[in-house]
C-alpha cells in the first residue's frame, strides 16, 4: 500500500492535492477533442437522421479528393493537386493516426491515475492489464474491433463521397470531368453512377481500386447501381455498431440486475427469472426476431435510424437471458462470501450491498461475453439485411451489399459480395478473439480449463 497517499481520501481530494499531473492530462485531451469535436456531434447526432454538419480538422473539405483530370493529366481541385487516389489515401491515414493517438492518450491517462492518484500501488486490475497486453490473439481482435470503431465513427470523413452525395441523392449534386474531347463538363452525380455500374461484364464494372471514366476513384469498387461501395460499407459500419452497442448495453443492464437479484434473494425471485429467461431461450431466436421486425416495422419507433434502434431493441429483449445465463453462477458464488453476509447482518441496505459488494464481482464475466455477444449481433444484423428484413433500404448495411452482390460472385464483379462477406467474418471474429483475450485476462486458468471459479470472480473484481 502507498505511504503517501491517503486512504481515506476522494479521487476529487487526491487531484486537488497534486493537480499537476491530471490538468496536464486534461490540456492534452482537451487538445485532442477539439481537433475533432464535430466529428463526435456529428456521430451522435447521426442517429437521429441527417443534421447539421459541424466542421471537422481531417474532413475531405480540408482534405478533398474529388476533382478531375486536365488534358494533359495533371489533376485539378484535389488536396494539393494530388492524383483522387493519394489524397483519398492521405486523409484516410490522418484519420486512422489521429485515433491511434487518442487511444494512445486514454492509456497514458489510465497509467497517470495509477501512478498519482490511485489508492493502492498495485491491485488484480494490473495483472490483469498485463496478460491481456501480452494475449496476441486477443491483441489482434482489438486491433480489428478498433479499426472497425474508427470507420464507423469518422464514416462520412473516410468515405471517397458522402452517402448524401451517392446514394440519398446522388441527382442533386455535381461533378466535373474531362470529356473524350478534352473539355470540361457537368455532370449529375446521379447520372454518373449509372455510367459507372458493376454488373459482372468487363466492360460495366468497376473493380476495387480503381477510377471510372469521371475520374472518381473507388477503394472498393462501386455496386450495380454505380454507387461507391467503400462509402457504402462505411456508413454500414455505423450502423452495425449502433445496434450491437445499443442491443449489448441493454441486455447486459438487464441480465446483470437480473443476476445480482437473483443471486442475493434467491428462491422465488430466482425461479421466476430462470422460468422468464429459459421461456426466451426456448425459442428460435432467428425466428422471432424475424417476426417482431416484421410486426413492430409499421410502428413510429421503426422509423428511427432507419429502423436500427427498434432492431437493436429486439435483439436485447431476447438476448439477456443467455448474458444472464453466463454471470448467474459467478454472481452465485459470490453472494455465498462471509462479507455478503456481513453486510446483512448490519443491516445494509440490498442495493447497496449488489452495487458494492457484488457488482464487481460480475463485471469480468459481463464483458467478456458481451463482447462475444457483440460480434453475433452484427452478424445477425447482417442475415437480416441480407433476407430484406431490418434495417430500412436504402441506408447501408453490409448484409444487403452481399445479397445485392450474390447473382455476380462468379462474374468480374465479384467484389460486391466478396468484401463484405470477408469484412463481416472478420470483424465478428475479432470480436470473439477479443472476448477470448479478457477472459484469459481475467482468469489466467481458464485457457487450462482448470480455472476457480472463485478466483475468477476475484480476479474480475479487482478495483
Amino acid at each position: 500500500m502507498s505511504t503517501d497517499r491517503d486512504a481515506d481520501a476522494s479521487l476529487l481530494e487526491r487531484v486537488r492535492e497534486n493537480p499537476g499531473p491530471a490538468l496536464g492530462w486534461l490540456a492534452g485531451a482537451l487538445i485532442l477533442f477539439a481537433l475533432e469535436a464535430g466529428a463526435v456531434v456529428n456521430f451522435v447526432t447521426g442517429f437521429f437522421g441527417p443534421g447539421m454538419e459541424l466542421p471537422t480538422l481531417l474532413t475531405r473539405d480540408l482534405i478533398p479528393n474529388n476533382g478531375y483530370v486536365t488534358p494533359d493529366g495533371a489533376w485539378k481541385e484535389t488536396f494539393l493537386n494530388l492524383p483522387a487516389a493519394y489524397a483519398w489515401a492521405l486523409r484516410v491515414v490522418l484519420i486512422y493516426a489521429y485515433a491511434f493517438v487518442c487511444l494512445v492518450w486514454l492509456w497514458r491517462g489510465y497509467e497517470t491515475y495509477r501512478k498519482h492518484y490511485r489508492h493502492a500501488d498495485w491491485t488484480p486490475r494490473d495483472d490483469m492489464v498485463d496478460r491481456l497486453r501480452g494475449h496476441r490473439w486477443g491483441q489482434f481482435g482489438a486491433v480489428i474491433v478498433f479499426a472497425f470503431v474508427v470507420m464507423a465513427m469518422f464514416a462520412p470523413a473516410l468515405g471517397p463521397t458522402t452517402v448524401e452525395r451517392t446514394i440519398s441523392n446522388p441527382y442533386s449534386h455535381y461533378i466535373e470531368y474531362t470529356n473524350d474531347e478534352g473539355q470540361l463538363e457537368n455532370i449529375t452525380v446521379g447520372s454518373a453512377n449509372l455510367g459507372a455500374r458493376s454488373q459482372g461484364t468487363p466492360d460495366r464494372n468497376v473493380g476495387p481500386m480503381t477510377y471510372d471514366q469521371y475520374g472518381r476513384w473507388h477503394p472498393f469498387g462501386t455496386l450495380p447501381s454505380g454507387k461507391d461501395m467503400f462509402t457504402f460499407m462505411a456508413a454500414g459500419a455505423r450502423i452495425s455498431l449502433f445496434i450491437g452497442l445499443i442491443s449489448v448495453g441493454v441486455s447486459g443492464l438487464i441480465a446483470a440486475a437480473f443476476a445480482l437479484l437473483t443471486a442475493y434473494y434467491k428462491g422465488l425471485v430466482d425461479l421466476a427469472v430462470v422460468i422468464t429467461g429459459d421461456s426466451i431461450m426456448s425459442l428460435p431466436r432467428l425466428l422471432f426476431v424475424m417476426l417482431l421486425s416484421v410486426v413492430l416495422g409499421g410502428t413510429w419507433i421503426a422509423e428511427i435510424y432507419s429502423g436500427a434502434l427498434i432492431l437493436a431493441l429486439i435483439f436485447a429483449g431476447t438476448g439477456w437471458p443467455f448474458l444472464w445465463r453466463s454471470v448467474r453462477g459467478p454472481a452465485m458464488q459470490v453472494s455465498e462470501q462471509e462479507w455478503i453476509d456481513a453486510a446483512k447482518s448490519f443491516g445494509q441496505r440490498p442495493s447497496v450491498t449488489m452495487r458494492k459488494h457484488m457488482a464487481p464481482y460480475i463485471l469480468g464475466y459481463l464483458l467478456v461475453y458481451s463482447s462475444m455477444t457483440l460480434g453475433g449481433v452484427i452478424i445477425a444484423v447482417a442475415g437480416l439485411s441480407f433476407l430484406g428484413l431490418g434495417i430500412n433500404p436504402p441506408t447501408p448495411e453490409w448484409g444487403r451489399a452481399v445479397d445485392i452482390g450474390q447473382a455476380y460472385v462468379t462474374t468480374s464483379s465479384w467484389h460486391i459480395s466478396f468484401i463484405p462477406g470477408v469484412m463481416i467474418v472478420l470483424v465478428v471474429t475479432a470480436f470473439n478473439a477479443l472476448g477470448d483475450g479478457i477472459r484469459d485476462a481475467v482468469d489466467p486458468q481458464s485457457e487450462s480449463g482448470e480455472g476457480d471459479a472463485e478466483v475468477a470472480a476475484a480476479g474480475g473484481g479487482g478495483a
